[in-house]
């Protein structure tokens, strides 16, 4: 099982993740934003919003979970498969 130990914020919507592999990767949520259908998700457009972030059992999640991406997805830097995917959020 692979852990997110550290999350920073690097302006934008893009987050520099590190995990418990030592292995780092840079995330851009934005365009997952910007094509969710959903009002509750693109809320997270807002940078205040977005920026309340935070690790919890070695997941990145926002809210009560209203935003969070399955762990491998973080980890192989691909959180936006299709534009089906996006606007089933």
């Amino acid at each position: 099982m692979i852990n997110i130990t550290h999350a920073e914020h690097l302006g934008d919507y893009r987050l520099q993740l590190t995990f418990d592999d030592g292995k780092q990767t840079t995330i851009d949520v934005q365009p997952f934003l910007t094509r969710a259908a959903h009002p509750d998700i693109r809320a997270y457009l807002e940078q205040e919003k977005f920026k309340s972030y935070r690790l919890e059992h070695g997941e990145l999640v926002w809210g009560d979970y209203d935003l969070c991406f399955p762990i491998m997805d973080l980890y192989d830097n691909h959180i936006l498969h299709d534009a089906n995917t996006a606007k089933a959020a």
